[in-house]
C-alpha cells in the first residue's frame, strides 16, 4: 500500500505534538491515521488523505473499522480523504456505505497536485529561463541556507501574512509552524540578500519515504523580478535528487477549469512550468453518523465563515 506522509507514524507524532487525540490502525490490507476533531456540536474523525487500501472490498473494510472506532468516540461523522479515485468510486454523494450517509464536503487538502519523476536530472526538469536567475543568484547577492531553528521560522510567516493579505487565503500560526519544523521530516529553506540582510524567500519542505513534499512558501514582492521563489525551489528540486528521493510534489493546483481569479490562479501555473505531472485524487467526503447533528454542524459552519468573510 502506498501511504502517504499525512497517514504515517511520523505525522501522527506532529499531530500529539499539537495536542491532538491520534488513532492508527492497520488491517490486513488497509491502514489509517484518523484524529479526533472537536466542534461545539460534537465531535468527528479526519483522516488527510486517508484511509490508505488495496482494493474495493479493503475500503469497506476501513470504513467498518471506522464507524465502530466513531461510534466509540461519539462521533457525528468521519471525514475521509481517498486518493485513490479508481477503488473509492463506490463513493457518491447522497449514497450510502456501511449504512453511512455519504456528503461532498469542501476539500481540505488539495485535490490536485503538480508532480516532478526526480529519475532525470535536475536540469532537464527545470526551465531554462529560472535556471538562468538560479545561476546568477551570487551575483545578485542572493544566499540559499537551510535551517532547524525554530525562530527562524518567523521569516516563512512575515512573508506568508503579506500573501495571505493580498490573495486573501488562510495561513497557519507560528506556533503551528514551529512544531511542523521540530519534525525530523521537516526542513526550512532561506532565501536571503545578503547585501541588504533581508529575507527575499522561506519554504517549509517535508521529506518522506521516496518523496519530497514543497507544502509552505512564500516571497517577498520585492525580489519578484529576481524570481526569488524560483530560485528557491530549483534548489529544493536540486537537494531532493542529491538525497535520491524519487519524487517531488508541488502540493497542490488548481482545478483545471478554476477562473482565473482563483487564489492559486499565480501558483498553479508557476508550478506547470516545471515538467511534472497533473495527480487526481477523490476529494473530501463526509461519512455521516447523525443526520440531526450533522445538520446543525453545517448550518454552524457557514454561520461562521459568513462571520469571517464579515
Amino acid at each position: 500500500m502506498t501511504q502517504s506522509l499525512l497517514q504515517s507514524r511520523a505525522w501522527e507524532k506532529l499531530q500529539k505534538d499539537l495536542g491532538k487525540t491520534t488513532f492508527f490502525e492497520e488491517g490486513a490490507d488497509f491502514s489509517y491515521l484518523a484524529t479526533l476533531e472537536k466542534t461545539p456540536m460534537g465531535n468527528y474523525l479526519y483522516l488527510p488523505y486517508g484511509p490508505v487500501y488495496t482494493s474495493k472490498a479493503s475500503f469497506k473494510e476501513a470504513v467498518r473499522s471506522l464507524k465502530t472506532l466513531a461510534l466509540k468516540n461519539h462521533a457525528i461523522f468521519i471525514r475521509i480523504e481517498p486518493r485513490d479515485p479508481k477503488n473509492a468510486e463506490i463513493l457518491r454523494n447522497k449514497a450510502k456505505i456501511e449504512g453511512l450517509y455519504v456528503r461532498k464536503t469542501t476539500d481540505l487538502n488539495p485535490k490536485e497536485t503538480w508532480v516532478l519523476d526526480l529519475n532525470s536530472e535536475p536540469k532537464d526538469i527545470v526551465p531554462s529561463r529560472l535556471l538562468r536567475y538560479y545561476k546568477a543568484r551570487e551575483k545578485n547577492h542572493l544566499e540559499i541556507t537551510t535551517s532547524k531553528n525554530p525562530d527562524d521560522i518567523r521569516f516563512l510567516v512575515e512573508l506568508q501574512k503579506k500573501l495571505a493579505s493580498s490573495k486573501k487565503i488562510n495561513i497557519f500560526s507560528e506556533s503551528y509552524l514551529k512544531t511542523e519544523l521540530a519534525q525530523d521530516f521537516a526542513t526550512l529553506y532561506l532565501v536571503k540578500d545578503t547585501e541588504n540582510n533581508q529575507i527575499a524567500a522561506a519554504g517549509l519542505v517535508f521529506d518522506y519515504d521516496s518523496t519530497r513534499y514543497n507544502l509552505q512558501g512564500a516571497q517577498d514582492e520585492n525580489y519578484r523580478r529576481l524570481h526569488a521563489t524560483g530560485i528557491l525551489t530549483i534548489q529544493l528540486i536540486m537537494d531532493a535528487y542529491e538525497k535520491g528521493l524519487k519524487t517531488f510534489d508541488f502540493w497542490g493546483i488548481a482545478p483545471e477549469n478554476a477562473p482565473k481569479n482563483h487564489p492559486w490562479a499565480g501558483f498553479t501555473a508557476f508550478k506547470k512550468t516545471f515538467a511534472g505531472t497533473e495527480v487526481d485524487f477523490k476529494g473530501t467526503y463526509d461519512l455521516i453518523l447523525n443526520t440531526k447533528k450533522y445538520r446543525l454542524y453545517g448550518a454552524l459552519r457557514k454561520i461562521n465563515r459568513l462571520r469571517r468573510k464579515i
